[in-house]
């Protein structure tokens, strides 16, 4: 156990500021979270990771702290560390090398540092590297394929079947999904996912047919929403569900959204929500730019994160959705737990200007739009003092505002009552869209 003194450090991991308390290298204590990794069979060396070069890779240090090389480079994420080779020669990861929707395994010659692809089809691969490196069960996914799990010898890259999974909506009636990416107005490439209605009119580019939209979204730190996995990375068929019912179903990963690099993620720090903002008006700008969307039906949805960016975005830009659904929302980030919200936002000494743009409570009487907050009674990551607040200062206010809770669940709804949770969140949109 480290001693609980004062310490000033510099060094391998940075400065630490003097504090009285655990001695925590600075680049631990922020991001990337990821611990030093001996080499198999060589103790005098180890693996660092960092995003100091604007994308997370892989550093070899000698025991001393001295940089050998970096053995990792590109406008890609290193995400997993998945071991060594059984002499420790070769070190197995996974990356988005390929594209920033998929996931997949390399092995890397720590010698050369030529990187080779174990798994060569284009997905989202999950993988187990046996313990001296020569095979993998590899279980992965893509928009056109439910699961295949298979064993590779990572010496030949070639594979043996074990599973492949029946496509569980062979049955149904689908809307065809398409993933695609717009710019937004510094022109960066953000990643989109539209489900189109089933039975999608492919003349209505041609004709007056309009249908209505829903915009799902979440624009936070850690997550990312679309992928080149099945069902597009959705989580569930409820966007389907709705393309069934008439909707299109469209999602972006903002800026602030993970596996994009350092500087994408980092243009939300200390001001959350305004870059989102802006590339969420470059999405509305592409979706009415067709002809075949109705831009007076459209709603947006969002849980956590994307219920304080659902929240934000409705009220400061009015009229732009007719409804919206924000659930467990962030309504005051100083009720927001500080591991994770003065990461982003620094406190609310250093950053006063930013917490007091992203109080949604103060502003709740601008809104004008229909909108509808869901909290579970128990959250405690987002605490119910966030939604309850917000729907006080609307009463305050005289605007209107609809309010559902889930008793005994948490930040989450789940179980049988998840059934409830979409039906209320459809009928919603049905009564306000359709």
């Amino acid at each position: 156990m480290l001693p609980r003194v004062t310490y000033l450090v510099v060094g391998l991991f940075g400065l630490v500021a003097p504090v009285a308390g655990w001695l925590v290298p600075a680049e631990l204590a922020v991001e990337p979270l990821v611990p030093m990794l001996f080499v198999k069979n060589n103790p005098g060396q180890f693996i660092w990771q960092s995003n100091r070069d604007g994308w997370n890779h892989l550093y070899l240090y000698d025991a001393s702290g001295n940089l050998i090389k970096q053995l990792t480079k590109g406008n890609w994420e290193v995400l997993e560390v998945k071991g060594f080779d059984v002499i420790g020669e070769n070190l197995f990861y996974i990356s988005t090398g390929e594209s920033a929707i998929t996931k997949n395994l390399y092995q890397l010659n720590l010698k050369t540092g030529s990187s080779k692809k174990i798994t060569t089809v284009s997905g989202v691969h999950s993988t187990q590297v046996s313990t001296d490196g020569s095979t993998v069960i590899d279980s992965y996914s893509n928009n056109g394929n439910p699961r295949t799990v298979s064993l590779i010898d990572t010496k030949t890259t070639t594979s043996k079947l074990l599973l492949q999974a029946a496509n569980p909506l062979a049955d149904y009636a689908l809307g065809k999904l398409n993933i695609f990416t717009i710019k937004n107005n510094a022109g960066t490439d953000l990643y989109c996912r539209m489900f189109r209605p089933v039975n999608f009119d492919t003349s209505a580019a041609l004709s007056t047919k309009k249908y209505p939209v829903i915009v799902y979204w979440y624009g936070g730190p850690h997550a990312q929403m679309i992928t080149n996995s099945w069902n597009g990375g959705a989580g569930d068929y409820w966007f389907q569900y709705m393309a069934e019912r008439g909707f299109i179903v469209f999602t972006i990963d903002t800026r602030g959204s993970d596996n994009r690099g350092k500087t994408f993620e980092q243009a939300i720090f200390r001001h959350a929500g305004t870059a989102q903002m802006e590339d969420m008006m470059s999405a509305v700008n592409y979706l009415t730019s067709l002809s075949y969307v109705d831009k007076n039906r459209m709603g947006l949805f969002g849980w956590s994160y994307g219920g304080f960016m659902t929240t934000d975005f409705v009220l400061n830009h009015p009229g732009v959705f007719k409804s919206a659904v924000a659930g467990g929302p962030v309504m005051n980030w100083q009720y927001y737990e500080i591991m994770y919200g003065e990461r982003y936002m620094d406190t609310p000494q250093e950053n006063p200007e930013g917490y007091e743009a992203t109080n949604l409570i103060k502003q709740a009487g601008k809104l004008k739009d229909k909108l509808l907050l869901i909290h579970g009674l128990q959250d405690p990551v987002v605490v119910q003092q966030n939604s309850v607040e917000f729907v006080k200062a609307c009463v305050d206010a005289g605007v209107q505002v609809d309010y559902m809770i889930y008793p005994g669940h948490e930040h989450n709804v789940l179980g049988k009552d998840r059934a409830h949770l979409y039906q209320k969140v459809t009928d919603y949109f049905m009564q306000n869209l359709k």
